[in-house]
């Protein structure tokens, strides 16, 4: 069956063609999807009776029910969703001063095998659909009680290797009939798969990206990331400095800082070597721990030296606040978790 929530009003028109709809159904439903987030068509009420009950035959609608829900000391709120076909996966809602942003998930698990992350522990299932991306937000928001305005797609997978889903999920989240979050107000994390770098860079969405960097040369970050092996360093930062001509957006460099392996001076000196003179931003972030991997975090002498190395060199930077830690729902940290 077609997913309803994964369509452009102009797609639900042509999916409702058969039916000999007037055009105004089209944006009635997509208001109903997007906008007000129905999880069924029992909710769409200014639809006749006889079309809900067309819909909901003969069409399918993706949506996610909270199997768990774990609150952190930091007003992080950690989800497990299942997906109708009984996949789980994580979201996380963390609360700023300007407002809510939702950590998205766009793939049940992960195939990159990044040593520090729990996401792809247990293997890949499959990509989301755009509409079980928005059904994310949609059951964070009716939680909650507020409206998502940021969204990041840092959750778990890689969003580029799931790239048409993921960019459809952007350009209906942005949609002005629909969510209507800036796109400004939206972040693309990929771990480097740099021809769909170069691919985001032609859509022109305007959205920010950021790349998960995490070491300054190839020998150690192919130890952290395998996809490294494809894709070196000096080919990435060549991909982000032409996505960062292209669409005037700096890059957001995402650096994990894991105690005496990529934590030193001489780390950050040579990252400085690297990203000297690129339109960026350098996001450090004192590791998260997953016990089953080994990675501890760096001590705050260590993050407050390496963050000094890079600011005498002029570049920007800050280091991430913790949210969420204390239940597993930090960065690197989701997981397909079993109910509890």
């Amino acid at each position: 069956m077609l997913d309803l929530r994964s369509m452009y009003p102009e797609e639900l028109q042509s999916a409702f063609a058969p039916l000999s709809l007037p055009a105004y159904r089209a944006k009635q439903i997509f208001d109903w999807l997007q906008r007000r987030g129905a999880q069924s068509a029992g909710e769409m009420t200014n639809l006749p009776k006889e079309l809900r009950a067309q819909i909901s035959e003969q069409f399918f609608i993706s949506s996610c029910e909270i199997v768990n829900k774990q609150e952190s000391t930091s007003g992080a709120r950690k989800y497990l969703f299942r997906l109708h076909d009984g996949e789980l996966i994580e979201s996380v809602v963390m609360r700023y001063a300007y407002g809510y942003s939702l950590c998205v998930s766009t793939q049940a698990g992960c195939k990159m095998a990044c040593a520090f992350c729990a996401s792809g522990q247990h293997g890949f299932t499959r990509d989301l659909f755009p509409g079980e991306m928005l059904a994310q937000v949609h059951a964070a928001q009716r939680d909650i009680g507020e409206a998502i305005s940021h969204i990041v797609l840092m959750g778990m997978g890689e969003p580029l290797d799931n790239y048409g889903n993921s960019v459809k999920f952007l350009r209906l989240a942005s949609h002005p009939q629909g969510l209507h979050i800036g796109r400004r107000r939206i972040s693309i994390s990929t771990c480097g798969l740099v021809p769909r770098i170069d691919q985001l860079a032609g859509e022109r969405l305007g959205v920010t990206l950021s790349v998960s960097l995490h070491a300054p040369n190839d020998e150690l970050r192919g130890r952290l990331m395998p996809v490294n092996r494809a894709y070196p360093i000096e080919e990435l930062l060549a991909a982000c400095g032409r996505y960062a001509k292209a669409t005037g957006r700096r890059i957001s460099f995402e650096y994990a800082l894991f105690r005496d392996v990529n934590d030193s001076p001489e780390h950050a000196k040579e990252l400085v070597s690297r990203l000297k003179g690129m339109l960026c931003h350098v996001n450090l972030i004192p590791a998260n721990p997953v016990p089953e991997l080994g990675f501890t975090r760096s001590k705050p002498e260590q993050v407050r030296a390496f963050q000094s190395v890079l600011e005498q060199a002029g570049l920007a930077v800050t280091v991430r606040r913790s949210l969420g830690g204390d239940i597993d729902a930090a960065c690197g940290q989701l997981r397909k978790n079993n109910p509890a």
